[in-house]
């Protein structure tokens, strides 16, 4: 191997080090990214729903589908709005009394002061520097939120440009394997998310019924919390519910084991019920998979790995099934999300 030829290796490898040490520092920005590609599959899928059922015009069912959903958050924020920010100052005021109560049931005795003591001699300040770190952390989601949904709809609004974009970064003999796998990996999401999303609605509903038949105070704020937790599969159900135990251990026994019965019986109708009706042809990840995939995404990644950690998940099974296991060792299976994007011509 001549001088020119080493040098050329060598540039290439120590080219492709610094992209991979890139792609790690921007991490965040990718997961915000591929949150944007979720928002604009929801409102695709929307869209679909108003062109299928209602009739309306191709051109404009994604403009009437984002102001009719983004009309409905402002119509809920405006009616539930004050009384669903009261809850959750509730529900944050009372959780310190909460935790030390159980901790007492347990034996332990108060633990909110000892939690204070440590925060307090953390290096980098004392309680209210973290609290003032948490307000930021809060903003910081807050635009991270915002900054997700406006690229969703730039996305949303002209997806065949970000896809070929994507799809030109490869050489021009792959290009059709890029697009299927695009094409299937969309599809398989856009299946999970909505199913998902109708699922999280109704364990939210379920759930703020249920705690207000039981008496815990704030059901609506610990019924939302259940129902957005249910995003995150396996843990999303456990962390939602945790909230409405402590507070239901907190006024009794009987209020704790109630609120224990409900949650269980929610998340059954959930699995054998509602999920089924909802969940056609959606991407079956084996459990045990998805539940690590989801702990190391939250390893890897903290929090936007935790919430992102089963739909890059659903992206990188149908992957692996479609170019490794079908194409590059020749099996025979079944890809998820391949034949509904025949049927739809793309994603």
């Amino acid at each position: 191997m001549g001088d020119a030829e080493f040098v050329r290796k060598t540039l290439i490898i120590l080219g492709l080090v610094l992209l991979a040490l890139l792609l790690w520092k921007l991490t965040d920005v990718l997961l915000l990214a591929f949150g944007a590609i979720l928002v604009a599959l929801i409102l695709h899928a929307s869209a679909d729903v108003l062109v299928r059922y209602l009739h309306v015009p191709e051109r404009w069912a994604l403009w009437v589908a984002s102001i009719i959903i983004f009309g409905i958050v402002l119509g809920l924020i405006t009616l539930f709005g004050t009384q669903m920010r009261a809850q959750f100052s509730n529900v944050v005021e009372r959780l310190p009394f909460v935790i030390d109560n159980f901790s007492k049931n347990l034996g332990f005795g108060a633990v909110s002061d000892d939690l204070s003591e440590i925060m307090n001699n953390m290096p980098g300040g004392g309680l209210a520097t973290r609290i003032a770190g948490i307000g930021g952390a809060v903003l910081s989601g807050l635009g991270d939120f915002l900054l997700v949904v406006i690229a969703g709809l730039y996305i949303a609004a002209s997806p065949e440009l970000y896809k070929q974009g994507f799809i030109k970064l490869f050489p021009m003999r792959h290009h059709e394997r890029v697009e299927s796998s695009l094409d299937a990996s969309g599809q398989a999401l856009r299946l999970w998310l909505m199913s998902q999303l109708i699922a999280m609605a109704c364990v939210a509903v379920l759930s703020s019924l249920a705690f207000w038949l039981i008496g815990l105070p704030s059901p609506y704020a610990l019924g939302m919390i259940a129902g957005l937790a249910d995003f995150i599969p396996f843990l999303g159900p456990i962390l939602g519910a945790l909230p409405a135990v402590l507070f239901a251990f907190s006024i009794s026994g009987e209020t704790a084991l109630w609120t224990v019965l409900a949650v269980v019986a929610i998340q059954q109708i959930e699995g054998n019920v509602i999920f089924p009706l909802v969940a056609r042809s959606v991407v079956s990840i084996p459990p045990a998979l998805a539940l690590f995939a989801i702990l190391v995404g939250s390893i890897l990644f903290g929090s936007l790995g935790l919430i992102f950690g089963f739909p890059l998940a659903v992206v990188a099974y149908v992957l692996v099934k479609k170019l490794y296991v079908r194409e590059t060792l020749g099996e025979q299976t079944t890809v998820p999300g391949e034949a509904e994007a025949k049927e739809r011509g793309g994603v």
